[in-house]
């Protein structure tokens, strides 16, 4: 399997995980959003000359008062850099194996890459209310409450991890050999 940036002519059509949001964007609106907009780029896991999975990522910035107290220290108090992990999908013929880790991870790692390169303090995801516990488990944690939520469609929860976490988190996996 490869992971790398969406091109123009992929096929993006056959790609279903399930949520309709999701394959919606990816089929209509992510290839406007790179090649024409600017507004961020897809990164697509291929199998087999099959997209199996994407994240779509942009820079972004945080208000500083939007931050846990904890990630808030020694911090300057001006709107600071972030990687934000916009979208996240894996076709439901991939579902269950891994992908969205190894999606997961990629991202970090441009995180990282970003950090060396540009500044960038973490990755801010809105995670979907079934999608919380997933990065939850990687050390995402909540930024803050969002207003306007119903029980009928629960708006997304802003969650962060920082550069130090993804360092570690890294660092870990490096050393485990994965």
């Amino acid at each position: 399997m490869e992971i790398r940036a969406l091109r123009a002519g992929d096929d993006r059509s056959r790609f279903q995980s399930g949520d309709p949001d999701l394959d919606r964007f990816f089929h209509k609106f992510a290839g406007q959003n790179q090649f024409k907009h600017y507004v961020g780029v897809t990164y697509v896991a291929v199998a087999d000359g099959r997209i199996v999975g994407f994240a779509t990522i942009a820079p972004g910035h945080v208000e500083i008062e939007g931050l846990p107290a904890a990630a808030r220290k020694r911090l300057p108090r001006y709107p600071l850099p972030v990687l934000r992990l916009a979208r996240l999908a894996v076709d439901q013929s991939a579902q269950g194996q891994g992908l969205g880790t190894q999606l997961l991870r990629f991202v970090l790692q441009l995180a990282m890459r970003m950090a060396n390169d540009y500044g960038c303090i973490g990755v801010v995801v809105d995670a979907k209310a079934d999608a919380v516990d997933f990065y939850a488990k990687y050390g995402f944690i909540p930024v803050e409450a969002v207003e306007g939520q119903s029980d009928a469609r629960p708006g997304p929860t802003p969650m962060f991890l920082s550069m130090h976490a993804i360092e570690a988190a890294l660092r870990t996996r490096d050393s485990t050999g994965g």
